[in-house]
């Protein structure tokens, strides 16, 4: 690891808990407006829209789209399968910004200052500009560069996320460090050159539904969370 300069992250999922976090944001919005519904089972549908709208980008169904606006479209056909009428758009738009106030996984503050300290460090995410910027000041993530989807014009896995990511900076594919608690999204990167350190996040998506911890063997480092990856970063 004595080549790597750059530790770059997914967010969703890997560096927060979105599950958590967007079900408490809903049942907010839920309280305020006098709606029941299993928010959980909420937050869950509207992450089930996720691939299905940036598939639509992919495939040339729709125009480059930043996720933001997707969200914002898998949301409004989220309320109509709940059977909730009614709401504003003015709260449509604030209930999407569940997605700016995500919750980092506890370790994952500390680990990312630690890495920091001797890597430059920031997102590979799927997130716009404006979402991974506004999620860092609230959940206290160091970012020290906002890369990935919006800057590249295109969604991960494509190669050119990853690999438009290491030219802004300066690096060649090596010398940056892929983290993900997503085993597609490493391989996707180690396709390009990426090294790939794999930390998983069993809880993700709540305690029904573990997603398999056993690593691919390609992986340059498996860490069991951020302060680990330090660890075995030597920080």
């Amino acid at each position: 690891m004595d080549g790597v300069k750059a530790l770059v992250f997914d967010v969703f999922g890997t560096v927060v808990d979105w599950r958590s976090s967007v079900s408490r944001h809903a049942a907010a919005f839920g309280a305020a407006h006098g709606i029941s519904a299993d928010w959980a089972a909420f937050a869950d549908g509207w992450r089930g829209k996720y691939q299905p709208y940036m598939g639509k980008v992919r495939s040339g169904e729709l125009p480059w789209t930043k996720l933001d606006e997707l969200h914002r479209m898998g949301l409004v056909e989220l309320l109509g399968e709940f059977g909730i009428e009614g709401v504003s758009e003015g709260a449509i738009d604030e209930l999407n910004l569940a997605w700016h106030r995500l919750d980092p996984w506890p370790d994952a503050p500390a680990g990312l200052s630690r890495l920091k300290a001797r890597y430059i460090i920031g997102t590979m995410s799927n997130g716009n500009v404006a979402l991974m910027t506004n999620m860092a000041k609230y959940a206290g993530l160091p970012w020290d560069v906002i890369l990935g989807a919006e800057l590249a014009q295109a969604y991960k896995p494509d190669p050119k996320t990853y690999l438009t990511g290491a030219e802004l900076l300066g690096l060649e594919p090596g010398q940056v460090m892929m983290v993900a608690a997503h085993q597609s999204d490493l391989l996707a990167a180690g396709a390009q050159g990426l090294k790939t350190a794999f930390v998983p996040r069993p809880m993700e998506f709540g305690p029904d539904r573990r997603p398999d911890p056993t690593p691919d063997p390609s992986f340059d480092i498996v860490a069991a969370d951020f302060r680990d990856l330090a660890s075995q970063m030597g920080v």
